[in-house]
């Protein structure tokens, strides 16, 4: 599914902190593909644009994670209008998704939405998120859910989505996949990665529970420190993304062009 975006401007001028985010962004797509949380050409990440209001960088349709470039990035405004460059297509539900966010979120400076199997399965369970692990306690309380209501094209679906994210970092699309929100977009990265880990750990052990082995969860007292002490240590911070980098850097740095 694809749509044509009406293009404004020509101007191809790109800012130092523009391009600084557009290297940093296609560095996410990579890493996706490298931990595995690609889907040939769906799911997608948004980056709002300091400095220019109600305008955020995504990637054009169709386009692959693993093959992501800086320079692949299109920047559109809030009405799906695409501000400058050749003229791109844009998968219609990403927009709906990402605009949603980024009006709605002033802090929403990175929004990413995969389609991962733990995440589309942990989204499919009624149970939602568990506080089975440290990793899922950094979500404790503090995770949306928004239910399945088709691809995501309804630009109606945007109120409704944003108020069931409300002030969370994170929120489950069920029967669908998970999205995140970030200051940055290493802080947006890490929240996905712990979120995706923390799926992964439910589901195994939820599926050695099938064998007779029997779950144990922390007291909610500790469940609650233990998230209070997250929001205190500063676990979405961006001391890994340096590293990051350097991995992409060793195994292709085109990401970068």
């Amino acid at each position: 599914m694809s749509a044509s975006m009406g293009e404004v401007g020509n101007d191809t001028d790109i800012s130092e902190e523009e391009q600084t985010l557009r290297v940093d962004l296609a560095a996410a797509y990579r890493l996706a593909d490298h931990f595995g949380w690609g889907d040939l050409t769906s799911a997608h990440f948004s980056a709002a644009i300091p400095g220019e209001k109600n305008v955020f960088l995504v990637n054009p349709y169709p386009s692959y994670f693993h093959q992501l470039c800086a320079s692949h990035l299109i920047k559109l405004n809030m009405d799906g209008k695409q501000v400058g460059g050749p003229p791109s297509n844009v998968n219609p539900a990403g927009f709906t998704i990402h605009s949603a966010v980024h009006m709605a979120r002033p802090d929403a400076g990175c929004v990413m939405h995969v389609h991962t199997v733990a995440g589309m399965a942990l989204s499919a369970l009624d149970c939602g998120l568990l506080p089975l692990t440290q990793h899922a306690l950094i979500f404790n309380e503090s995770i949306g859910y928004h239910d399945y209501e088709g691809i995501a094209d309804d630009l109606a679906e945007r109120e409704r989505l944003v108020a069931d994210l409300a002030n969370h970092k994170a929120v489950i699309l069920r029967n669908h996949g998970f999205l995140v929100v970030g200051r940055t977009i290493p802080e947006a990265f890490k929240t996905m990665f712990y979120l995706e880990k923390a799926a992964t750990a439910q589901l195994m052990a939820m599926a050695a529970c099938a064998s007779g082995a029997k779950m144990v969860q922390p007291k909610p007292e500790v469940c609650k420190k233990t998230a209070a002490q997250y929001r205190e240590f500063g676990v979405f911070g961006t001391d890994d993304w340096p590293g990051h980098l350097k991995t992409l850097d060793a195994q292709d740095p085109s990401f970068r062009n």
